[in-house]
């Protein structure tokens, strides 16, 4: 398996990725965890698809930090991260990460994970957040941003809004968090 950045010629394979990652036969776990049951889509499109592609519209978006991972030439699996902020301070945001169904469980997710970890740190970025499963995340490091004083706009999303941070952190970034607008549409 090979993890580089995403190119032109890759956005189809990223949107079948997300399709498959999150379509309704393959509810996402943190939806599942966190309204209690799976998404009665009606075989909608999931909304990660449109997601990334209003993403890579949007100011927030950053290039370099769009990762695909390909095996055998087939893309199966994507991560990105775009620009978000705490109160005044650049930060991060991850989000979606999608591995195709058949290759879900096989480490595709956490070497994407870290991958683009490692690229946010040498970027020099302070910090990472996303919305996720509680099991899952903090085995990269994160932890409740509430710990480090930063919460979610959407109070709602406070048990499950977690933090990573990256060499570049300071402990003076705290305050609200806020993705880029695209996020806000779904």
């Amino acid at each position: 398996m090979l993890i580089r950045r995403e190119r032109a010629d890759d956005i189809a394979a990223i949107a079948a990725v997300h399709r498959s990652a999150f379509g309704a036969h393959h509810a996402d776990s943190d939806l599942v965890e966190l309204t209690g049951e799976p998404p009665d889509d009606g075989g909608a499109e999931p909304p990660e698809v449109d997601l990334v592609a209003r993403l890579r519209s949007d100011d927030g978006w950053i290039p370099t930090l769009s990762m695909v991972a390909i095996e055998y030439d087939t893309v199966i699996g994507h991560i990105c991260l775009t620009r978000a902020a705490v109160g005044p301070f650049p930060v991060l945001a991850l989000g979606p990460v999608g591995v195709l169904a058949e290759h879900q469980r096989t480490g595709v997710g956490s070497a994407l994970m870290h991958a683009a970890l490692g690229a946010a740190d040498a970027l020099d970025e302070p910090l990472v957040g996303l919305l996720g499963h509680l099991d899952y995340y903090p085995k990269f490091g994160f932890v409740p941003a509430a710990r480090l004083g930063i919460t979610p706009n959407d109070p709602s999303w406070i048990s499950h809004f977690q933090v990573r941070q990256l060499s570049a952190y300071e402990s003076q970034i705290t305050g609200e968090f806020r993705y880029a607008e695209p996020f806000y549409d779904l």
